[in-house]
């Protein structure tokens, strides 16, 4: 049964399924991001942190001469496609080599919360407002009754050793199983979600859109 159950969380998980709820989504939000920048003075200098060339692909942003995306991702993005995609190996947590507002957008999705700790959580909001003219950040509710990455009912609430019990017994959402015992304390460690009033904190002024799934908040964008 409990195989079912993540199967059908993963399923609806799946932003390249058209039936799911990631999928549904995830349009809505392209259709604000879209919308976001329409108003903003062209060329637009753009830098994605932890960004992908699909999501860019997917918007149809690529290949523009008003457009230029910087990725910033300790995952290789390959961009030779692209003529206005760069991308740039890099941990996150370190941007100090970008300058004061050097680019019109700082854009990220579902990335803050990997920061796994409140103050490099609280440093890296900093970095985005100080390197952007505007920013458009996207992240998980703490509260969403079901967790986004492990796929199980209020997974965040539990004990940091029940985290990790769970996770070398059963497989969770996108992760394997995992019996290593060091392993799965940093994965049961690797996820810190981020409640409104932090975000409110982090971003001082910023407003914030709720993604709604049904009454429930699923997760937060954050933007100026």
């Amino acid at each position: 049964m409990s195989g079912l159950i993540n199967d059908f969380f993963l399923k609806n998980a799946d932003q390249n399924n058209v039936n799911s709820i990631s999928y549904k989504l995830r349009n809505k939000r392209k259709e604000l991001f879209l919308k976001f920048i329409l108003d903003i003075p062209k060329p637009l200098r753009i830098l994605d942190l932890g960004g992908s060339e699909y999501f860019w692909r997917n918007l149809n942003l690529v290949n523009l001469n008003d457009l230029r995306i910087l990725l910033v991702n300790t995952e290789f993005q390959d961009v030779s496609k692209y003529s206005n995609m760069d991308y740039l190996e890099r941990d996150v947590r370190d941007l100090s080599d970008f300058g004061d507002k050097e680019f019109d957008v700082v854009h990220s999705n579902s990335l803050i919360e990997h920061i796994s700790n409140a103050d490099d959580q609280k440093k890296l909001a900093e970095e985005i407002v100080r390197i952007g003219k505007h920013y458009f950040i996207q992240t998980p509710n703490y509260y969403f009754p079901f967790e986004p990455h492990f796929m199980f009912p209020f997974f965040q609430f539990l004990p940091h050793k029940k985290k990790v019990d769970m996770i070398m017994k059963k497989d969770l959402g996108w992760y394997n199983r995992e019996t290593d015992f060091r392993k799965a304390d940093e994965l049961a460690s690797s996820v810190r979600l981020l409640k409104k009033k932090e975000l409110k904190n982090y971003f001082k002024g910023a407003k914030i859109y709720s993604e709604k799934y049904f009454l429930f908040t699923k997760s937060f964008i954050v933007y100026n």
